[in-house]
């Protein structure tokens, strides 16, 4: 009989917060993108007399992650991304994307390495609608690890 000490549901995916420089940044509605690929490349020896290729492993890529919080006077997003779009200097940052589980204890934490803003989007506006007005940030990074 299996004990049930060791049954390991599932996280809930709405329980997250982002930080960077050591601050939580926890407004954020939505956090998507974080995958992580390789590529597989071909190679065929010289002296191999199949004529098949074999398959190694390629390049590293990382998908871009897509942060979405709804708006308010706090422009930091706006000011990353504006470093980089008047030519100041491209500040990259180290970004955590923490998972906790429904008592908001910290379960997985993935570290995303060299973290730069490529788009940033403002909100859509509707004089009809009663939604909140959303900006998001697409972020590029150089490295994925779980901590």
């Amino acid at each position: 009989m299996p004990n049930i000490k060791d049954n390991h549901d599932p996280f809930n995916g709405y329980n997250f917060w982002v930080e960077w420089d050591g601050i939580v940044h926890a407004g954020f509605r939505e956090c998507s993108g974080l995958t992580a690929t390789r590529a597989a490349a071909t190679y065929r020896e010289g002296t191999d007399k199949n004529l098949g290729q074999r398959q190694v492993p390629g390049l590293n890529t990382f998908g871009n992650i897509n942060l979405k919080r709804g708006i308010t006077d706090n422009d930091e997003l706006w000011k990353w991304h504006k470093q980089l779009t008047d030519g100041e200097k491209i500040e990259r940052r180290n970004v955590s994307i923490i998972l906790a589980d429904d008592k908001g204890e910290e379960k997985i934490r993935w570290n995303l390495e060299n973290c730069w803003p490529t788009t940033w989007t403002g909100p859509d506006f509707n004089a009809t609608a009663g939604e909140v007005a959303i900006e998001s940030l697409e972020l590029v990074h150089e490295g994925l690890a779980v901590g």
